[in-house]
């Protein structure tokens, strides 16, 4: 094999070798997120499983990380406790709106002008996030599209007899 042969194939491996690399770092942050705190606690049996004898982790380093993991744990569901309570408030908000008359931008960027007929929540299967629709004359709305909400009107009455 010639000498140029030679260094495209080393080109080639050192160019695989970046992209593999650049995968693996991109696995690695989603692997991180997906982390619970179930997760840590393992890694935390493993690592005292597996420390060494002759020089034992101390009380107060033991302490320590079982500390973060409490509190990463307790950051966590307060989170998962404020976004559930978030999504509820808009479900709320937007059940309001029913018959009512409001004034957004729909989803193709459009504005809309008309009453709310119903509302849906629909999830996005790959981020799980929900989302709280409004629905208005045929087009959908974000309910954080809405721009400007007005008084139900009444037909029929008349304040003047």
């Amino acid at each position: 094999m010639s000498a140029a042969g030679q260094t495209d194939s080393t080109s080639a491996i050192a160019n695989f070798t970046a992209a593999e690399q650049a995968g693996q770092v991109g696995n690695a942050d989603e692997a991180y997120n997906q982390l619970g705190t179930s997760d840590f606690l393992n890694l935390l049996i493993e690592e005292l499983q597996n420390q060494d004898p002759l020089n034992p982790m101390e009380n107060s380093e033991m302490m320590q990380q079982i500390g973060l993991i409490r509190e990463i744990g307790a950051t966590d569901e307060l989170t998962n406790t404020l976004s559930d309570f978030s999504n509820s408030q808009q479900l709320v908000t937007a059940s309001n709106l029913i018959g009512q008359s409001v004034r957004g931008l729909s989803d193709e960027g459009a504005n809309v002008t008309g009453v709310v007929d119903r509302v849906t929540v629909e999830t996005n299967p790959e981020t799980n996030v929900r989302r709280v629709r409004v629905h208005v004359d045929g087009q959908t709305l974000d309910v954080n599209n809405i721009r400007q909400i007005d008084a139900a009107e009444t037909s029929g009455s008349d304040s003047s007899e």
